[in-house]
């Protein structure tokens, strides 16, 4: 493949140790529920000056690799004039974008969803490219709940994960697939495995199937864990037990690396979760981070709008990036959230 070069590069960058993704690919209505939680109003001029915040954080590279921008974001600039690509990329900081276009309804499949976007994908990935963005990312979205998922719904989601990427492929941006088990529901841990597996299992048949080269892509799925009603929770360790026993068994080891997505979790649940993952050593793929609201809460909250506050928020999301890249390592540990700085 003519891109193989480019893309292993990006790879290599996203993949440091100690280092991992921020998700700021929150779509406008995302973000506008976000702001309403610390009473900001969702113009573009707020959404530009928050991000900015996240993005001029004095050592951010140190715990941040990559970020997955929004379209908007893509093309704006500080406040100062400066393109947000080349803040990034002048930090040494690989910038990314989300190309999807949300979740419908499934056709006849009640209460569960697919993802639209792919109709002209080719052209803007070549707009996204040559804008700077070295990589892209596509989330499915599965639903656990009595009698779903459904094998057609697992297949309909799979079959456009694996088209997206190879388009991404064929443009030389590295894909970031993500097929996200949603933890909304009273589920079970095994449940939640089986499902992963059921889904997981698929994606990389059309994968295959697409001729998507696995050693030029990166998977930000779910962890295994039960979902947030339910009534036996799990610990870090069942939780890395549970994902790293399943992942063994469905995910090619050609594969480089896994960018866990938050998916609800709380900051310190996902940075635990990851730490316990890694603590096991070394596995056939590099775990990593991708994580959006578990990295950003902690800031928005500071933040709140001020530009007074603008030094506290970078001080709280650089903690929270540190500490993730700590558990990236398997170094984390719960003192650390007291005493770490």
């Amino acid at each position: 493949m003519k891109h193989d070069i480019a893309m292993e590069a990006t790879i290599r960058a996203i993949l440091m140790p100690g280092k991992g993704i921020l998700a700021a690919d929150e779509s406008t209505g995302t973000i506008e529920k976000r702001f309403k939680s610390i009473n900001v109003e969702s113009t573009e001029t707020n959404r530009r000056d928050y991000r900015e915040i996240l993005f001029t954080t004095p050592g951010m590279a140190d715990a941040i690799s990559g970020v997955i921008l929004f379209e908007e974001t893509l093309f704006q600039k500080s406040r100062n004039g400066m393109p947000f690509v080349k803040i990034l990329t002048d930090a040494g900081v690989v910038p990314g974008i989300k190309v999807d276009k949300g979740t419908v309804p499934l056709t006849e499949h009640p209460n569960e969803l697919t993802t639209q976007g792919l109709n002209g994908l080719d052209e803007r990935l070549k707009t996204y490219k040559a804008a700077g963005a070295c990589f892209a990312k596509w989330r499915a979205v599965i639903t656990i709940a009595p009698e779903i998922p459904t094998d057609d719904c697992i297949r309909a989601n799979a079959d456009l994960l694996a088209r997206y990427a190879a388009i991404c492929q064929e443009n030389g941006l590295v894909p970031i697939v993500e097929p996200e088990i949603l933890m909304d529901g009273d589920h079970t841990i095994e449940e939640c495995a089986e499902a992963t597996r059921r889904t997981l299992k698929t994606v990389f048949e059309e994968l295959r199937a697409k001729k998507v080269s696995l050693r030029h892509m990166l998977l930000k799925p779910n962890m295994v864990l039960p979902g947030k009603k339910a009534t036996v929770q799990a610990t870090p360790e069942e939780i890395a037990s549970a994902t790293l026993q399943l992942f063994r068994k469905v995910i090619p080891a050609e594969m480089p690396g896994i960018a866990f997505l938050s998916g609800g979790q709380s900051d310190e649940e996902a940075t635990a979760n990851l730490n316990a993952m890694n603590a096991h050593g070394s596995q056939p793929w590099i775990l990593t981070f991708s994580y959006g609201r578990a990295l950003q809460a902690p800031a928005l909250k500071a933040w709140a709008g001020k530009s007074e506050n603008i030094n506290a928020a970078q001080q709280v999301f650089l903690k929270r990036a540190r500490l993730n890249g700590k558990a990236q390592l398997g170094k984390y540990n719960p003192d650390m959230e007291r005493t770490y700085n």
